[in-house]
């Protein structure tokens, strides 16, 4: 009795032990093939301009600027570093808009698709709320959007795409791309637009590119941008106000 107790705790012990080596093996390769955020990029984090807070929680970091008017849950791209789109996300801070970035298991959207849940009925005192996301972070947004449409103002697709009908929701939606991207299938892009309310908005960025929605430096069988990742954040940042305005 004896010996086979000890041979079942053993199993167990060694199924345990093999479970942690494949979550070890799997997290180090995500951890060495997402994109990091830059060291400029991570600077707004640490040194925000005045009237913004940072708050850097275990599932969020949210930047909270002193009287905000509008609230905007973001999905970040996958594998990318969170803290890439620090630069997008303080400066939305820097118009009175709250900023609270989902993040991700694994740095993918995919695996939580209801990262938004919650957060809006922490902040009962905002009464304007806009869901988006960059890449893969979109399409999730658009998922958790279609489901939940009115709790939102409207949604944001950064280098993005509606997965979902959204043409009987009373959304507002604005699409932002740069015409540079190589990354974004625009053949998909091009047949979804029938997702969406015939009202949508749509801004192409010239000279942009898929990567520069974030700052994390260039990404894989993306286009040759003409422009800097900071003249793409301000043009990303002006169409943003002026939709949530």
């Amino acid at each position: 009795m004896m010996k086979r107790f000890n041979s079942a705790k053993l199993r167990k012990i060694i199924i345990v032990i093999l479970l942690w080596v494949v979550f070890i093996v799997k997290a180090t390769l995500v951890l060495q093939t997402a994109y990091e955020a830059t060291d400029r990029a991570k600077e707004y984090v640490k040194h925000p301009a005045e009237g913004v807070t940072v708050i850097d929680k275990t599932k969020t970091l949210e930047f909270t600027p002193e009287n905000p008017t509008a609230g905007f849950i973001f999905y970040p791209g996958a594998l990318v570093e969170p803290d890439a789109y620090a630069p997008l996300l303080e400066q939305l801070a820097e118009h009175g808009i709250k900023c609270i970035m989902v993040r991700m298991p694994h740095y993918m959207a995919l695996l939580d698709a209801n990262g938004a849940r919650g957060i809006r009925e922490m902040y009962p005192e905002i009464k304007h709320w806009y869901l988006g996301g960059h890449s893969l972070g979109g399409a999730m947004a658009s998922m958790y959007g279609n489901i939940h449409s009115d709790e939102f103002d409207g949604l944001i697709f950064l280098a993005a795409y509606a997965t979902d009908d959204l043409t009987d929701d009373d959304l507002k939606v604005l699409l932002v791309r740069g015409d540079q991207d190589k990354v974004l299938n625009m053949d998909r892009y091009n047949e979804c637009l029938k997702n969406l309310p015939s009202d949508y908005q749509e801004y192409v960025i010239e000279g942009g590119c898929h990567a520069y929605f974030g700052d994390y430096g260039p990404q894989k069988n993306d286009g040759n941008p003409s422009i800097t990742v900071e003249e793409q954040t301000r043009q990303t940042v002006e169409k943003l106000v002026d939709f949530m305005e």
